[in-house]
């Protein structure tokens, strides 16, 4: 995943440090990530979920807020309106370089700002929140032995997820004056709301209560057991998924047309995480999947195998070979399904110490419908014309069987 260094101008006239993360192939669509309360864009979750974005050709803009990680300014002298403000003019740079985000994404209390900002970010069509308190100033509980000095005193220096961090008076009363509902009201965008049941630092009673405010489309989704800076790997790796995958329904996602000599377009393979083995796996426009080796090999078992991919590529070929040819003949085929097993360990054949053997695929091909004897026997012979077939024979053995007739009786389609 390139990622690139990118400075704006914040609300106070301060430098903010950003990092772009573009995807690999095609650009498709830019998101905006916010981060949670005095975090910084370089945070587990907010790297995992901007790579898992970058890999769906979402590229994905994560700044540090003024004051933290390395942008310029005091972070005492923010408040939330600040924060949202350094929002929009996050927005207004990705828009002056024709990149205008389509998508805002805001964990924490950055869910919460990128609720307050989106009207006032056009080019917004989708946002999602991980974790967003309904009420901001909920963030005050983090340091309530603090208040009365930062009252009193202007500011305090209160120690935040191991760290000392200076909180002014501005930030506290502020973000206790602000009012997400209309707000979320009147979003006139689609929102996806996610947040784990067990999250002990902003409630999961708070999604109920964005949920219940915003107008469809709404969408929410659990996050289990994740805790509340969703720093399980897993988790990040879902959350970004499920994001991705709801995006594309909002977005104005334009896939660029195939290039000469690839009619059927380029599958792009994008490294997901480089102490294991997990992939992102994307065919033109059509949403990614997983590929991934057992736990037994070192992977995660997220996806199925390179050898799974061959497989699953041999048994979709023949299913719909078979379908196109009962089709064009009218015969009563109802159902077809093709079962394959390979007799190879990709983890096993990549590290080089297995001997060379030709490859072994055996099919178990299942008919159902109204057919004869003669009708079953051609399908089956069809299937050997299956062009991944034709491809795979030059090099390899398949072995193809016809599973008997299901008598079973089959319930009846609505």
């Amino acid at each position: 995943m390139p990622t690139e260094r990118f400075t704006f101008t914040g609300h106070d006239g301060h430098d903010l440090a950003a990092r772009l993360d573009l995807p690999e192939g095609p650009h498709l669509a830019t998101a905006l990530f916010a981060h949670c309360f005095t975090c910084s864009k370089d945070i587990p979750a907010a790297r995992r979920i901007s790579a898992r974005l970058a890999g769906a050709g979402i590229a994905v803009l994560r700044f540090d807020f003024t004051g933290l990680g390395h942008s310029e300014g005091e972070f005492e002298n923010t408040s939330f309106t600040s924060n949202v403000e350094d929002l929009v003019r996050a927005a207004d740079a990705l828009a002056a370089r024709d990149m205008p985000p389509s998508l805002l994404v805001g964990h924490s209390l950055g869910g919460a700002a990128v609720l307050a900002a989106a009207s006032r970010i056009d080019s917004a069509r989708a946002v999602a929140t991980i974790a967003a308190p309904f009420d901001p100033g909920h963030v005050t509980h983090n340091f309530d032995g603090a208040l009365d000095r930062i009252a009193t005193d202007g500011s305090a220096e209160v120690e935040l997820g191991g760290r000392p961090i200076r909180i002014g008076r501005e930030f506290v009363e502020d973000v206790r004056a602000e009012n997400l509902a209309p707000k979320i009201s009147g979003l006139k965008r689609a929102l996806l709301v996610l947040h784990a049941p067990r999250d002990d630092t902003v409630g999961i009673d708070n999604a109920t209560q964005i949920f219940k405010a915003a107008k469809h489309p709404k969408s929410f989704v659990t996050l289990d057991s994740a805790d509340h800076l969703v720093t399980n790997p897993g988790d990040a790796e879902y959350a970004a998924g499920v994001i991705a995958a709801w995006a594309q329904r909002y977005l104005d996602l334009k896939h660029p047309a195939p290039p000469p000599g690839a009619p059927e377009g380029v599958v792009r393979v994008c490294e997901v995480d480089p102490e294991g083995f997990l992939q992102d796996v994307h065919a033109g426009p059509h949403h990614y999947v997983r590929a991934d080796e057992p736990e037994a090999y070192g992977g995660t078992d997220r996806g199925m195998s390179p050898y799974g991919f061959l497989a699953s590529g041999l048994g979709a070929c023949t299913s719909m070979t078979i379908r196109m040819y009962a089709r064009r003949k009218g015969w009563p085929l109802d159902h077809v399904s093709v079962d394959v097993t390979h007799d190879k360990v990709h983890a096993q054949d990549a590290d080089g110490s297995s001997p060379a053997k030709i490859d072994s695929f055996v099919r178990t091909i299942r008919l159902r419908g109204d057919l004869g004897d003669d009708q079953r026997q051609r399908l089956l012979e069809i299937a050997d014309k299956c062009p991944v077939h034709r491809t795979l024979e030059q090099t390899s053995r398949i072995e193809t069987r016809l599973a008997a007739p299901d008598t079973t009786p089959q319930p009846e389609r609505a």
